[in-house]
């Protein structure tokens, strides 16, 4: 028998869902591999991209027809990831219950995923734009206010992590742009350039403030300092630039919550801007919150994490608490407070109209409409938010009651006007309107409700007769998800807005933040009240939360404002006017609001004072989703796995869209007022969920996940 001289190496690589597989595979290398080196290593019948987590350096005597396979390729050119990158991944593997191999290739570029060494290999060959830095053009910064001064001065002194409490329009992105170039000017401590990270919610955002950024800092660091990554970009973008991280040539990068995993071996410098925002929490497979990694890798890094926001989550803002006599160690953060606006500019007026008091089916209260006449007559620029796209959510047949419902969920299908269709939100189901009625004939079929499309269109009628200052008539725009399809619309419509060419802007939350609209001196919330009433208890901040930054859209150029001799107002239409959350956003109150939910919060023993995590079954039967978790359930008791007896587990119910695309969906819920008590269990429970689903009444099961942390429920 003859033998084969071999390394052998550990990979990390995204294995079947559910498999039973561990999270490394052996495989043998004819030369030793540093860990975090990119390879492809057979899997079944394909080949996938691996990284390579341990290796044994001393070399082992193989048998001849041992089954243990051979990596299939190197990728060479791409430097290993180092230990930090590993250890961020690691750890978010094991806190959000998930594969590491799963976690660490989705971290990686999909186009990385795809390509054999050898294509990625003429890919790197190819010549790059220059991109030296050049210390001939400094950097031109604006003055700083004493507010911004003050935040910018104790950032530089103190470790963090930071809560910067700006109110909006108070120059928290200036704060950010003097804190990224000190970082990117101080002297490296490593073989890679000092690096930033910053990122925003939505992808929406990020042009402009790449543009931003890019004023500031291109001439002196180059063209490619600074890079963008977000799932909008096509694969090859975002393979260029997490490349440029990863070797140190991008010094800033910009995304979203993906952006937490790039690759900034340099990195001294987090921040998250709108902090608050939940499009943080990733919502499928691994659910991980970037807002909560980038304080994990800021502290495991050593880079300072800067979390900005006009209203907080309450997380956040309780994690920032001052000491007190009661609480001598206060929060782990520092709270940095920038009450004011830039330009001496004033917050918006919040007026409440009683909806109570206005006609019957009325859409825009009279007093509403008048205000909107009288700006769009001057020359100024309104915002009418309604978080519902679409033309109606429901169709209803006024003769037998049938309702456009979905056939493949527990949902309706929303009217869409302007090509006459009905679609499902939830799984994309679409087919034209029909002209009667499908189960009785009659032609009398009504819309109920209002979307974004009936608000564009009402309000275009009610201002047919009013004219703009030149004489033309008033221009009504609609931003929501699908008017802005088209790579590059986006754009083009804030464009418009940012030009004066629209004079009313009908849209969802995706114009309510981070928008720096100059002329709109008016705002206005036509149906809030929905998530006043909500099950879900964060749903009072998250409105509160919308309301507060949409009214931020509102007078942000103080000396417009003054010139145009008029205040800057934000309209609530309303069926509560007094409901707590109207009084403090009337008063623009965060920390009253915030105390009197915290207060709730402890009452009931909600976070942030205690920690929750969900298991979600799907399966063809709501019977079989809810057996597998009640037949789990009680598999855990049977075994008493630790941390169970500070570990709260609530009966299952089905979610509250219970179907969606024939799958039904069925939810259980953990709690426990320790973390580790809750991570211990759900570590042990693990095995426990994988055999129960082996089981053969449980054969109907689609899946099964867990949700750490949860921030819908």
């Amino acid at each position: 028998m003859t033998a084969t001289t071999a390394f052998l190496v550990h990979v990390a690589l995204h294995t079947p869902s559910h498999s039973g597989v561990g999270d490394l595979l052996s495989y043998t290398c004819e030369r030793p591999l540093p860990p975090g080196t990119l390879v492809r290593v057979p899997l079944g019948k394909r080949e996938v991209l691996g990284v390579v987590w341990d290796a044994d350096q001393a070399t082992g005597e193989l048998p001849e027809g041992a089954s243990m396979r051979a990596i299939a390729g190197v990728l060479e050119g791409v430097d290993p990831l180092d230990a930090a990158w590993r250890r961020l991944v690691a750890f978010a593997a094991r806190y959000y219950q998930r594969a590491l191999g799963e976690v660490a290739t989705a971290a990686l570029p999909p186009q990385l995923r795809d390509l054999r060494p050898e294509q990625l290999a003429r890919r790197l060959r190819r010549p790059g734009k220059p991109s030296a830095e050049s210390s001939e053009f400094a950097i031109q910064n604006i003055a700083l206010s004493a507010e911004q001064e003050s935040a910018r001065a104790r950032i530089s002194a103190e470790s963090g992590p930071f809560l910067l409490f700006g109110s909006t329009g108070s120059g928290k992105t200036e704060v950010y742009l003097r804190c990224v170039q000190e970082a990117l000017e101080a002297e490296s401590d490593g073989a890679c350039p000092t690096q930033a990270l910053v990122m925003v919610p939505e992808i929406n955002l990020t042009p402009q403030l790449e543009e931003r950024f890019t004023q500031r800092f291109a001439g002196r660091f180059g063209a490619g300092a600074v890079v963008s990554l977000h799932s909008g970009m096509t694969n090859p973008q975002r393979l260029k630039s997490w490349l440029a991280a990863h070797n140190g040539t991008a010094r800033i990068v910009l995304g979203t919550r993906m952006a937490v995993f790039a690759s900034m071996p340099g990195l001294k410098l987090i921040v998250v801007d709108e902090e608050h925002d939940p499009s943080y929490k990733q919502q499928e497979g691994a659910r991980y919150s970037a807002r909560d990694l980038a304080i994990w890798r800021g502290r495991e890094q050593g880079a300072k994490v800067i979390l900005g926001s006009a209203t907080p989550s309450l997380e956040s803002w309780h994690a920032s608490r001052p000491s007190t006599p009661e609480d001598p160690e206060g929060g782990r953060y520092v709270r940095l407070h920038m009450p004011s606006r830039i330009g001496a500019g004033a917050l918006a007026r919040v007026r409440r109209v009683d909806m109570n008091q206005q006609p019957r089916r009325a859409v825009f209260s009279a007093p509403l409409l008048q205000a909107i006449t009288e700006r769009v007559a001057r020359g100024e620029q309104s915002m009418v938010l309604l978080n519902r796209r679409g033309y109606a959510p429901v169709l209803h047949c006024v003769d037998c009651g049938w309702k456009s419902d979905c056939p493949h969920c527990s949902a309706h299908q929303v009217f869409h006007k302007t090509d006459r269709t009905l679609r499902c939100h939830h799984c994309g189901f679409t087919v034209r309107v029909p002209p009667h009625c499908p189960t009785c004939g009659s032609p009398d079929i009504h819309a109920m409700g209002r979307g974004t499309e009936q608000l564009e269109e009402q309000l275009a009628a009610l201002l047919r007769n009013v004219q703009r200052p030149d004489g033309n008539p008033a221009r009504v725009a609609r931003i929501d998800a699908d008017t802005t399809k088209a790579k590059g619309s986006l754009e083009a419509q804030l464009a418009q807005v940012h030009t004066g060419e629209v004079d009313v802007l009908v849209g969802t939350q995706m114009i309510a933040k981070g928008h720096d609209f100059r002329r709109i001196t008016l705002v206005a919330a036509v149906q809030p009240d929905g998530a006043l009433f909500s099950s879900d208890f964060r749903a009072p901040e998250r409105l509160f939360a919308l309301l507060m930054q949409a009214a931020g859209r509102a007078g942000r150029d103080a000396a417009y404002v003054a010139a145009q001799g008029t205040e800057s107002e934000m309209w609530v239409q309303t069926y509560h006017p007094q409901h707590a959350v109207y009084e403090a956003l009337r008063r623009h109150d965060y920390e009253a609001f915030a105390a009197q939910q915290l207060q709730e919060r402890r009452d009931a023993a909600m976070p942030p004072f205690a920690y929750q995590a969900l298991v979600r079954a799907d399966a063809r039967t709501q019977e079989v989703a809810q057996g597998f978790l009640s037949a789990a359930t009680a598999a855990a008791h049977a075994a008493a796995l630790p941390g169970l007896d500070v570990v709260t587990l609530f009966p299952p119910v089905p979610l509250t869209v219970q179907r969606v695309a024939n799958v039904e969906r069925a939810q259980m819920l953990m709690e426990s007022s320790s973390r580790a008590a809750l991570q211990r269990f759900l570590a042990a429970w693990q095995p426990v969920l994988q055999a129960t689903r082996s089981q053969p009444e449980h054969r109907g099961l689609v899946r099964w996940l867990v949700d750490v942390d949860p921030q819908t429920i």
